[in-house]
């Protein structure tokens, strides 16, 4: 007995188990779809202000975070300042670790993976609008960065 499974089939059953990828390379086959098409969006801008901001915070050079990271400089500086721009998966893993967040979160920010929380989104939302680029962080970007470091820190509801 022959069993064949469809991609839509795997999809269909991704979703429904929560925060998985689907999908091998840089782009998951169901990170193009409609379903979260403008999040994506989103996401990637908070994501590149994420990662801005706290290398700013951690007075890491863009050239000394892509060494202790292992990355490419130009993907780490399209990272920061292409919106349109997908990120490896590898080098989310990456920056995951260098900066000691959960890897399935920083994902998620990065529009990599399809997050369960609204609340998530509101908060990357609302990160990405009160983070503006400065020489120094200032209180407000601190008190947004720090708070939005709590909540990609903090576990998944199942």
């Amino acid at each position: 007995m022959k069993v064949h499974v469809t991609q839509e089939w795997c999809l269909v059953m991704a979703r429904r188990e929560g925060d998985l990828e689907v999908g091998a390379g840089p782009r998951a086959p169901y990170i193009e779809s409609e379903e979260i098409g403008p999040a994506t969006a989103e996401a990637r801008i908070a994501f590149g202000r994420f990662v801005h901001l706290i290398r700013r915070q951690r007075r890491m050079s863009i050239e000394q975070l892509a060494k202790d990271a292992s990355l490419d400089l130009a993907e780490l500086v399209r990272i920061e300042d292409d919106l349109h721009h997908v990120p490896e998966p590898r080098s989310v893993y990456q920056l995951a670790r260098i900066f000691n967040i959960p890897q399935q979160r920083l994902m998620q920010l990065a529009g990599l993976a399809v997050p369960k929380s609204e609340r998530f989104r509101a908060e990357a939302i609302k990160f990405a609008a009160r983070s503006e680029s400065t020489e120094a962080l200032s209180s407000e970007e601190r008190q947004a960065l720090e708070q939005f470091i709590r909540v990609l820190s903090e576990r998944q509801e199942a």
